[in-house]
C-alpha cells in the first residue's frame, strides 16, 4: 500500500499522521511517499519519520518527492492520499487575509474557513487542488483523497463537485474535542475508555453522546458544569462552545475562535477579545515553528545514532540552546537509546 502526503514540510504533522499509521498493524508496512516544495522542510520531515521507522524495526517505506516536476512520482499508485498544504503561507498570504478586511472594519478571529480570509484561501489553493486532481486521475484515479487543508468545506466541495477524486474532508479536531472538553470541566478521568457519537457537516462537527466506559451518559454532567463555568464570570478560552452547551445542549468539535466567526454576533457582542489573538499569533507560529524543530530533533536523538551536533546541524539549530534545551529530556533519550537493538 502507498500513502502519499501532501504538504510533508508540516514536520509535526506529518509525524502525527504517518507515525500513527506505522503503529497500525494494516498500515505500517506502507510506502509513506513524502511530497513538498521545500526541500529544507522535506528533508526535516524525512529525517524523523525515518527515525521513528527505525525504531520500529524499519518495517515501513519512506520515500521523498521534492517540487512540481516530481509530484505524480509522488502520487502514482497511492491508494491514499493526505492534504495537508498552505498555499502561500502565514506570512504574506495570512497576514493580507487579516490586515487588509480589518482597514475596512471587518474582523475575524481565524480567517481560514468562511468569509473574507476564507475565500481568499480558496482561490489561492483551489488552483493547486485542481493540479492535484489532474495528476491524480492519471496515475493513481482510484485513490481516497483526505483533505486537511482549510477551508474545509469549500476544497472538500471543490474536490467532490468538480474532480473524479474520492475526497473526504477531516479535521483534527474531532479526535481531540472530547477530552479537552472533559479535562477543562476537572473530569479528566472519565477520558479513558469513553465512547463518542461524533456527527455534523465538515469542520463543524457535534459530539451528540459521550459515556465513559461502564456505559454512562456524561453530558448531564457535562452541562451542569458547563453553565456553572459560564455563570461563574470566569473568562476562558472556549466561552462560545460553553454557550452551545448552554443553549443547544451540545458541545461543538471546532474552537471557539472557529464559532465565534461562524455565528460573528459573540465577537461583536460579547467575546472582543477573540479578535486579538492574532494580532499575536505571527509570534506564536515563530515560536512554534522552533518548538517543532526542537521536537523533531530530539525525537531523531532518542529513535537514531546521530550525535547531538549532527542533529542540530541537521535542523539548522544553534548548538548550546539546544543543549540547553535537551536537559529535561536527558533521561528519555538514554533510555530510549539503551533499549535500541
Amino acid at each position: 500500500m502507498k500513502i502519499t502526503f501532501m504538504g510533508a514540510g508540516s514536520t509535526i504533522f506529518a509525524r502525527n499522521v504517518i507515525g500513527d499509521c506505522m503503529c497500525c498493524e494494516s498500515l505500517k508496512n506502507s510506502e509513506f511517499a513524502l511530497y513538498d516544495i521545500d526541500g529544507d522542510r522535506l528533508k526535516e520531515s524525512q529525517a524523523l519519520l525515518e527515525a521513528i521507522n527505525e525504531s520500529k524495526g524499519n518495517p515501513a517505506k519512506i520515500t521523498a518527492f521534492l517540487g512540481v516536476e516530481n509530484r505524480k512520482n509522488a502520487l502514482r499508485g497511492a491508494t491514499f492520499v493526505i492534504n495537508a498544504i498552505q498555499v502561500g503561507g502565514y506570512d504574506p498570504c495570512t497576514i493580507v487575509d487579516f490586515e487588509i478586511p480589518k482597514k475596512y472594519g471587518f474582523r475575524q478571529t481565524i480567517g481560514d474557513t468562511h468569509g473574507v480570509g476564507g475565500i481568499m484561501r480558496a482561490l489561492r489553493t483551489i488552483p493547486i487542488l485542481e493540479d492535484f486532481a489532474k495528476d491524480m486521475e492519471e496515475v493513481c484515479p482510484d485513490a481516497w483523497f483526505f483533505n486537511y487543508t482549510n477551508p474545509m468545506g469549500m476544497l472538500t466541495g471543490y474536490m467532490l463537485q468538480h474532480t473524479n477524486i474520492k475526497t473526504v474532508g477531516l479535521c483534527h479536531s474531532v479526535q481531540v474535542c472530547a477530552q479537552a472538553l472533559l479535562r477543562d470541566l476537572d473530569m479528566p478521568d472519565k477520558f479513558e475508555g469513553c465512547k463518542q457519537l461524533i456527527a455534523g457537516i465538515n469542520h463543524m462537527g457535534w459530539l451528540l453522546e459521550i459515556k465513559d466506559k461502564d456505559g454512562n451518559d456524561l453530558y448531564p454532567e457535562i452541562r451542569k458544569r458547563a453553565i456553572k463555568k459560564l455563570e461563574s464570570g470566569e473568562k476562558h478560552h472556549d466561552l462560545v462552545r460553553y454557550e452551545y452547551i448552554r443553549r443547544l445542549g451540545y458541545y461543538c468539535t471546532e474552537s471557539s475562535e472557529h464559532n465565534a466567526e461562524y455565528n460573528p454576533f459573540y465577537i461583536k457582542s460579547k467575546y472582543p477579545e477573540l479578535l486579538h489573538r492574532k494580532t499575536e499569533r505571527k509570534q506564536i507560529l515563530r515560536k512554534q515553528k522552533t518548538a517543532d524543530k526542537y521536537a523533531a530533533a530530539i525525537e531523531c536523538l532518542k529513535n537514531g545514532t546521530d550525535t547531538m551536533k549532527d542533529i542540530a546541524e541537521r535542523f539548522g539549530l544553534n548548538i548550546h540552546s539546544f543543549r540547553k534545551y535537551l536537559y529535561k529530556y536527558t533521561s528519555e533519550i538514554i533510555k530510549s537509546r539503551h533499549n535500541k537493538p
